[in-house]
């Protein structure tokens, strides 16, 4: 970083904090060393966050990249049957998400009682309304036609969605557990939980979809029972670890009994997340319905393209984790310097992945979008010269996308969820929605007007989440000891 750029950011942080309420008694802070320190606590936490996540969309991914391999409708409808479950999954999630800063909060303060309290009750409503969502998979053919989807490839997403649908309850339960640690700074283990449903995932997926060994070939059934089976086992796996490193936190013991005041605070905040959420998820949920209506191929091409980028965006949605986690506890302990200084190092951070991501895309956009293609498919050649396309859009919304995900984890970590929930809400479905159907239908410009819609929402999300940043944090006094990293 060039010293001209430091001295900057640090004009800037000296504007909006006085010298008197940042500083206080450590004397003026040195910004290099300061946000080294932070960047590296927040790779310290993040990395293995980052892993976990990418991890977790390997498993997506690999349902994408075989299930491409064997028929390209199948791909699709494997395209609708995520995006119907993932919107009702990310809603619900917000529950879980809301157990972290909670858990942060109450961890600077040694307060076991109210850990355990918060992370049950997210168990609680998680499980709860995840099992309410069930009919929705079971009976999804008829809402996806609704939608003005193809009846055929919706009734092959409803065959997945009647299996994989199921996996929505262990899945929460990973949500919650993995919130749950990762405020307590255990982070390691859910990148092997992880790695290690994706690698059960390529392989009961290369059993069941082409059928190998004496299995059946079940095509995009077998991609289902793959998703099923890697939830239960993940959700074990973390149970049997949080049961044996905190022991005296007795997560399980006496689970039916309710707790209606920890219950309020986590329902209160995970709405507003979970719907915070979904107003990203679904403007991109949107975006696929959207491609469906061009055409068959050009979801396809979609499909892809997306599943590349969200890989992308698994690093800066490991760093947002970390974040978040690090903002409630300097909120927590009341640390206004250490949450700008903090806030600032992963910022740059963030900065710095998207332009990895950016180079990427536009180098080697067809060599990405090769992969998820069967080399032999009559298809290949159409599909990968839309998505190379759609990639160098994708590389565009590398920086907004970084900036508005960042901005919230560090806002949840303040606990500041209302005015985030509706931004969302105005950015992506009031500004967003709106002008990818007008830009890829109205104006006719396809793929390319559907991602410019992105673009424009997440732009917008990104800068109000700054500014209220901004705000929220000049009214955090500094500690009067120093920053703590």
């Amino acid at each position: 970083m060039k010293p001209t750029r430091l001295h900057h950011f640090s004009t800037i942080r000296s504007n909006l904090f006085p010298p008197r309420r940042l500083h206080g008694k450590a004397g003026p802070m040195q910004p290099l060393a300061t946000y080294r320190t932070h960047a590296k606590a927040h790779l310290t936490l993040g990395l293995p966050l980052i892993g976990s996540q990418l991890a977790q969309v390997a498993v997506q991914t690999t349902d994408t990249l075989m299930i491409g391999w064997y028929d390209v409708r199948a791909l699709a409808a494997l395209v609708l049957g995520t995006s119907t479950y993932l919107i009702l999954f990310i809603f619900i999630s917000g529950f879980a998400w809301a157990v972290t800063p909670l858990v942060a909060a109450a961890s600077e303060h040694d307060d076991e009682v109210r850990i355990r309290r918060v992370t049950r009750m997210g168990l609680w409503i998680s499980l709860g309304i995840g099992a309410l969502c069930l009919p929705v998979f079971i009976w999804s053919k008829p809402i996806l036609i609704a939608l003005g989807q193809d009846p055929e490839i919706s009734q092959m997403a409803q065959t997945y969605l009647r299996i994989a649908g199921f996996g929505i309850l262990p899945g929460l339960m990973v949500m919650v557990l993995k919130g749950y640690l990762s405020a307590l700074e255990k982070t390691r283990v859910q990148f092997w939980v992880t790695v290690g449903a994706a690698l059960a995932n390529v392989l009961v997926n290369y059993l069941l979809i082409f059928g190998r060994f004496g299995f059946p070939e079940l095509g995009i059934q077998g991609a289902a029972i793959a998703s099923l089976v890697v939830n239960l086992v993940s959700a074990i796996w973390l149970a049997l670890y949080a049961i044996r490193v905190f022991p005296g936190h007795n997560l399980f013991k006496r689970l039916w009994r309710p707790d209606v005041e920890a219950l309020r605070e986590v329902f209160a905040m995970g709405w507003q997340i979970g719907l915070t959420t979904v107003a990203e998820v679904g403007l991109f949920n949107f975006s696929s319905y959207v491609m469906g209506w061009i055409g068959t191929i050009q979801l396809a091409a979609h499909g892809i393209a997306l599943q590349i980028a969200t890989i992308a965006f698994m690093v800066q949605l490991g760093l947002s984790n970390a974040a978040t986690v690090r903002a409630g506890r300097a909120f927590g302990r009341r640390d206004g310097r250490a949450l700008v200084d903090g806030a600032v190092a992963v910022w740059l951070l963030g900065f710095f992945f998207a332009c990895v991501a950016l180079v990427v895309f536009l180098v080697i956009p067809e060599a990405l979008m090769g992969l998820f293609v069967d080399p032999d498919d009559p298809l290949r050649g159409e599909i990968l010269a839309i998505g190379s396309t759609l990639l160098a859009m994708a590389a565009l919304f590398q920086f907004v996308d970084s900036a508005q995900v960042l901005g919230i984890s560090i806002l949840r970590g303040m606990q500041d969820t209302r005015r985030p929930m509706v931004a969302a809400a105005v950015s992506y479905w009031l500004i967003g929605a709106p002008t990818t159907y007008i830009f890829g239908i109205v104006l006719g410009w396809e793929g390319v007007g559907v991602w410019l819609g992105l673009v424009t929402g997440l732009a917008c999300a990104a800068i109000y989440l700054q500014a209220r940043f901004w705000a929220l944090a000049r009214d955090v006094p500094a500690d009067e000891n120093p920053s703590k990293a």
